[in-house]
Order: structure tokens, then C-alpha cells, then sequence
């Protein structure tokens, strides 16, 4: 996995938009797209062209923001992207993108390529040699989060945006990789977002082996977030940073 953004749609010279690259021997995933996305995956090696499956979490503006940049990308005529790509969100993303389309039109129309659009359902996803759960989270109305398992019994979940629910501890359970929001510092809670205590409690009651913490809002950076999270949750941790790239 690469974080490709570790923060919000607030602007930090730390950290970018929501941006996730999940790979496996025969995919890559992008989850969210915030501002930024499309720019920045050139960091770490990859365009428009090499990603398979885009994952949308929700459709605010900081995780889906580069999805319009990105099709339009792909018709760039000196390399146009060829290979096809689907692109899946919450309840409600088909609209949302019908809406994008009326918009734009031509501009990110799939010209060179198959583009499919689709909505999650209550079955899992068999993508290569992935398979794809989701759950509905407590955010807004559309919003999910995914649990990611491979060929070689790995797994990893992840939250997208969303406040302590039962949801996210029933997709996350025994996961090798629990990658969680953690937007704001304790004694500052927001609703519809967790802090590290809440993250915490959900790492342990989901049992998963590993949690990585994401999407920080600037004030994050002022506390000793970690150091919170592990008086709840004894085992490993990581803080995430932009570029940083994890083992599952």
C-alpha cells in the first residue's frame, strides 16, 4: 500500500488530500482522489494509465476531487489510456457521477478505453485475484468503507470517513491492516469522525493486527496522536505520512 495523501481537504504542506494505492501481483487500486491525486502519483511511479479499479469512499470534495482530472487524463492523445477501468462508490455515486457527465460531457468521456461506473452491493466483489467487501459507514448517507482481501489470505480494511459504528469493527475483523481516519485530536471530536481513542477502541474490538491512522487535520500534527491511540490499543501503530508505503 502507498498513502498517496494523508490529510484532509484543509491545505497542509505535510500532508495532501485522501489519496490510497492498494497492489496486488495483478491490480491496482486507487482509493479516493482528493485534490493533488493525479499529480502526486507521479512520486511514486505511476498515471493515469496503470490504475485498474478506483474506490470511492464518499463524495466529498477532498476524496473525490481529481476524479474529473483523471478521466480527462486519459484522453490525452499522445497517451491515451487503453485498458479498461472501473470505477465504484457508495449509494447514490452513479448519480453523482450522471451529474459529473452532464457537466463535462465529451471531456472525460471514455473514448480509448471501457469505463464502467458502478454502485457497491451487499455482495462481494471479485476483482482478479482481489476480493472486495464493503459496509456503510457513519458519515453521510453514501458513505463506505472496504475490506480488501488477496489471493494469499492477506487482508486489509479501510474506513474512508466515518465516527465509531459497528460497521467498520465487523469489516475490519481480524484484518491484517486496519487503516482508519483519525481527523482530530481528543477533546476536539467532530461528529462524523473519529479521534485516537475511537480509533483505538475500534482496533481492538475488530482484533485487527495492524492499524494505520490517516487522514489528519492540520491540528493532528500538534498532539502526540499515537501516544493516545496506544493507551487503548496495545498493538502496532503506524502515523501516516504522504509517500509512505506499507507491508500487508
Amino acid at each position: 500500500m502507498i498513502i498517496i495523501g494523508s490529510g484532509t481537504g484543509v491545505p497542509s504542506l505535510r500532508r495532501g488530500s485522501p489519496g490510497l494505492v492498494v497492489l496486488s501481483d495483478n491490480s491496482t487500486l486507487l482509493i479516493d482522489s482528493g485534490s493533488g491525486t493525479l499529480r502526486r502519483m507521479l512520486d511514486v511511479g505511476l498515471t493515469y494509465r496503470n490504475i485498474d479499479l478506483l474506490l470511492y469512499t464518499h463524495i466529498h470534495p477532498d476524496h473525490v476531487s481529481d476524479l474529473v482530472p483523471i478521466l480527462f487524463a486519459c484522453k490525452y492523445a499522445d497517451l491515451p489510456r487503453e485498458k479498461e477501468l472501473l470505477c465504484i462508490g457508495g449509494r447514490g455515486f452513479k448519480s453523482y457521477f450522471e451529474k459529473l457527465r452532464s457537466v463535462y460531457g465529451p471531456w472525460i468521456a471514455a473514448q480509448s478505453y471501457q469505463l464502467t461506473v458502478k454502485e457497491v452491493s451487499q455482495e462481494a466483489l471479485v476483482y482478479r485475484d482481489l476480493k472486495i467487501l464493503s459496509n456503510p459507514m457513519a458519515h453521510i448517507s453514501e458513505s463506505v468503507g472496504y475490506r480488501i482481501e488477496f489471493k494469499d489470505g492477506k487482508s486489509v480494511a479501510l474506513s474512508g470517513d466515518t465516527d465509531y459504528c459497528q460497521n467498520i469493527i465487523d469489516l475490519a475483523f481480524e484484518v491484517d491492516l486496519l487503516v482508519l481516519e483519525c481527523s482530530f485530536p481528543d477533546g476536539k471530536k467532530v461528529e462524523g469522525h473519529l479521534t485516537p481513542s475511537l480509533a483505538g477502541r475500534i482496533a481492538v474490538e475488530s482484533h485487527c493486527k495492524k492499524l494505520l491512522l490517516i487522514h489528519l487535520y492540520p491540528v493532528c500534527d500538534q498532539f502526540d496522536i499515537v501516544d493516545r491511540c496506544k493507551k487503548i490499543y496495545q498493538g502496532e501503530i503506524i502515523l501516516g505520512e504522504d509517500f509512505m508505503r506499507i507491508k500487508i
